[in-house]
């Protein structure tokens, strides 16, 4: 599961600003916990959708920890992409041969990896059961 440690740093305003240290870039803030955990899953999707984006490697989340530290997870979709994108490139194959095992055009591979793109379970299933993957998913209670 694509999960990442976030520092929510207090505000002298109030609030708290986030940021995520292992992509070195990107902040955002909330004016609650509450809230800033929402923009900082909304941010995460963006930083992994940049990574995807420029064709480079998701960095590992690391072991930060520590009072300011919290777990903040994408939405579902961002992070079956992002499990999908990984998978892809441990696979060491091109889009355009991802695109003919599942006989679909290249426009629609990019959409497969599109964060903003909404696509349908069973084609992100059917990428990951051309690469040699299998697909489940885990529903759990609501923090």
């Amino acid at each position: 599961m694509t999960v990442y440690p976030a520092l929510f740093e207090p505000a002298q305003e109030g609030g708290f600003v986030v940021r995520f240290p292992d992509f070195g870039y990107g902040v955002t803030q909330g004016d609650t916990e509450s809230e800033a955990r929402e923009m900082a899953s909304d941010l995460l999707g963006c930083l992994i959708g940049d990574c995807i984006a420029a064709g480079t490697e998701l960095p590992p989340p690391s072991a930060h920890s520590g009072s300011l530290t919290r777990m903040v997870q994408p939405s579902a979709s961002v992070a079956a992409k992002a499990e999908l994108y990984a998978a892809f490139r441990s696979a060491g194959i091109r889009k355009d041969e991802l695109a003919d095992r599942l006989r679909v055009s290249a426009t629609s591979i990019d959409r497969l990896f599109d964060v903003r793109y909404a696509s349908q379970i069973d084609q992100l299933e059917s990428a990951f059961r051309a690469m040699g993957k299998g697909m489940s998913i885990a529903i759990r209670d609501a923090a």
